[in-house]
């Protein structure tokens, strides 16, 4: 599972049409999304109804508590909202100590209303959590014993489970459309894989319609190619301050076009420790230990190859890494982690073909910037693998250390620490 975070436009786009197939509920939402001036003319074009009705305009651009940082504008009509927008896209700003540029905008009409509801559900391993409160709104955090929760086990039909916990809570004249409701929501969760889905506040209009006026969600981006056609031309932004390097946006474009798994993030370009880590679990267990030895902020990357890479994408995967870790040498020690837990189906002996080939191309960068390398691995072919990897520093020079499954899989992270410390 890949947890990506999706734009509050593409979340109630989604959400209003499938709940609609899923469950008959007629939500009739109206947004749009604006990115910069010039789109304002063009929305305003394609949406008469942003110039007959009261508006509310707020970024749309992966961060929370928007209102109460002051960047939420309410019952405004167009003229407003295009002077908000126009003064803040494309603009940086700090929001919680954190800088980055406002790129998008959602409008949508405004609505008044008195009673605020709350809705989140939660994908974990073997069941659903869904959470509900009648007391939703800005401070449902400071109100959080006002919500109450069910598990709901995973493949159990929603008309199956006892929703009187929540029923207790909503008012008489609201209960039913507010539990058909909660069913919907978690029908369309299910069928269009989000992993989590908080709608707060939502609320009912003044004809008695559901409306969501806040939606914060993520989606199982490892599920897009079961979903394209529900999914449509869905966009997942980096994260409000986050810009790619041309290294992270490389692998990103990889990852796109494979059924393998390529990730990169960058955390500390002049890093004395770097990773080429088989799985997810083994790079987020590797990084943990690095960081409770001490050296955390000496890590120079995170990421994951894993589902089977060939040896074409496992190659410029490790490529990219290495011209990262032996850029600007600086007299200091450097280490490479190539490490991973017992794969299951990954051949070991085929991705390690690809990243010798990428070691003997930067053989003449790794001795400048003194790069030892530590391999510990098992799995499919991995006594090949491993020799491949001995034989490889003896035609190189290169140091290389090489074990298997004989020693634990980060028993080589103390080994890089204490190279970099001599």
């Amino acid at each position: 599972m890949a947890r990506k975070k999706i734009r509050e436009y593409d979340g109630k786009r989604l959400f209003a049409e499938h709940i609609k197939r899923l469950a008959g509920i007629d939500l009739q939402l109206l947004v749009a999304l604006i990115s910069s001036s010039q789109d304002f003319q063009k929305a305003v074009a394609e949406n008469p109804w942003l110039k007959e009705q009261k508006l509310v305009a707020k970024p749309d651009v992966l961060f929370g508590k928007r209102g109460k940082n002051n960047l939420v504008l309410l019952n405004s009509d167009i003229k407003g909202v295009e002077e908000f927008v126009n003064e803040r896209v494309g603009k940086e700003t700090t929001v919680a100590g954190l800088k980055g540029t406002l790129s998008h905008f959602l409008i949508e009409p405004f609505v008044p209303h008195k009673e605020e509801f709350y809705i989140s559900l939660v994908s974990n391993r073997e069941d659903i959590t869904v959470n509900f409160s009648a007391a939703g709104g800005v401070d449902i955090e400071e109100n959080w014993s006002s919500v109450k929760t069910i598990t709901v086990p995973t493949g159990t039909p929603i008309e199956n489970v006892d929703l009187s916990l929540f029923s207790a809570e909503i008012p008489e004249d609201k209960k039913a459309k507010t539990l058909d409701f909660i069913k919907g929501a978690f029908k369309v969760f299910e069928d269009l894989d989000f992993v989590s889905l908080e709608l707060n506040p939502f609320t009912f209009d003044q004809s008695g319609k559901v409306v969501p006026l806040d939606f914060v969600a993520e989606l199982d981006s490892t599920a897009h190619w079961k979903n394209m056609k529900k999914w449509g031309n869905i966009d997942f932004p980096q994260p409000f301050g986050r810009i790619l390097t041309e290294e992270e946006k490389h692998i990103s474009e990889m990852d796109e076009n494979t059924g393998a798994s390529l990730k990169l993030t960058v955390l500390n370009p002049s890093g004395r420790i770097w990773s080429l880590v088989a799985g997810g679990g083994a790079s987020v267990i590797f990084a943990d230990t690095v960081a409770d030895l001490g050296y955390g902020l000496e890590l120079g990357n995170y990421g994951e190859y894993s589902g089977g890479p060939n040896e074409e994408e496992t190659y410029h995967y490790a490529k990219t890494v290495l011209g990262l870790a032996t850029r600007n040498p600086d007299g200091k020690k450097r280490a490479l982690l190539i490490g991973g837990g017992i794969a299951n189906f990954t051949d070991v002996a085929r991705t390690f073909k690809g990243i010798i080939h990428a070691i003997k191309e930067y053989k003449d960068k790794i001795k400048a910037s003194q790069i030892k390398i530590f391999v510990r691995r098992a799995g499919p072919n991995y006594q090949t693998g491993l020799k491949l990897m001995r034989e490889l520093g003896k035609e190189l020079d290169i140091p290389i250390e090489v074990y298997g499954p004989e020693v634990t899989m980060t028993s080589i992270v103390p080994k890089a620490v204490a190279y970099i410390q001599e």
